[in-house]
């Protein structure tokens, strides 16, 4: 009989350990996993304000909106072939002059600003609806756009 109790000992000390160990482990790895993740959401936020946005066009086609929008919507900034907040600020302000845009000229390619882009889009046979969704059918009518500057 003394092996069993021995055995049962043995048994319920290892079970007490474990319990023990992996409620610490869980513990501090609910500390460490909370810090990162508050980071990570201030840089993705920071990143999308400064970032590009073509909406399909390549950087050649890019380069020809801007040179389109240097001519007409002052547009002051390099035809780099990357569309960012200068060139978007002229975009909206031919967007608010003839297409419908009442947003701010904050050169953010919102939903309001793709929704007078598709109104732009239209004579460039853009038939889809006017939902601010840069789809394939607003990319396809963008790239008509570029290419006819």
């Amino acid at each position: 009989m003394r092996p069993s109790i021995l055995s049962r000992s043995l048994i319920s000390a290892a079970t007490v350990a474990a319990i023990a160990g992996g409620s610490l482990l869980g513990t501090s790895v609910g500390f460490a996993a909370a810090a990162p993740a508050t980071q990570a959401t201030a840089s993705t936020q920071s990143a999308s304000i400064l970032a590009t946005q073509n909406f399909g066009l390549s950087s050649a086609r890019a380069k020809k909106v801007q040179g389109w929008l240097a001519t007409y919507w002052n547009y002051n900034d390099g035809i780099d072939g990357e569309l960012g907040t200068n060139s978007w600020k002229a975009f909206q302000r031919c967007l608010a002059t003839y297409y419908g845009y009442t947003g701010a000229i904050d050169g953010d390619p919102g939903v309001n600003t793709i929704k007078a882009l598709q109104r732009l889009l239209q004579s460039y046979g853009y038939t889809g609806g006017i939902d601010g969704d840069a789809g394939s059918g607003t990319r396809a009518a963008f790239a008509r756009f570029a290419d006819s500057r």
